[in-house]
């Protein structure tokens, strides 16, 4: 079952490399506590993964998040709220979606770098 869960949250979160909305490191902590649970082997070839290990690194770690991460995150952000209003959203679900957004980069931002 954790395997499972693991390889879900983990599928999630490289979707979330190209999607805008879908945040990738949140979802790969969820899946390297799955996989730690469930498969000390791909917990570690998780952690140890050149690309996708350093963030849930940073965060298990330190709960830091790289000024790189920050910028990426902050820019697809802004594309999504501008892209809303131009696909013809209510003003109510920009309205909604601004504030949830802001809220998620004022979090961001307070977060230590490595």
């Amino acid at each position: 079952m954790w395997i499972g869960f693991g390889w879900f949250f983990f599928a999630l979160g490289l979707m979330g490399i190209a999607l805008p909305l879908l945040p990738t490191t949140p979802f790969l902590l969820l899946a390297a506590v799955c996989f730690s649970k469930g498969s000390d082997n791909i917990y570690r070839w998780l952690i140890n993964h050149p690309t996708l290990g350093p963030p849930i690194i940073n965060w298990r770690e330190k709960r830091a998040i790289t000024r790189r991460s920050k910028i990426v995150a902050t820019v697809s952000m802004l594309v999504l709220l501008v892209i809303t209003p131009l696909v013809g959203a209510p003003w109510w679900a920009a309205a909604v979606q601004a504030s949830v957004l802001t809220v998620v980069a004022i979090f961001l931002w307070r977060q230590s770098e490595p």
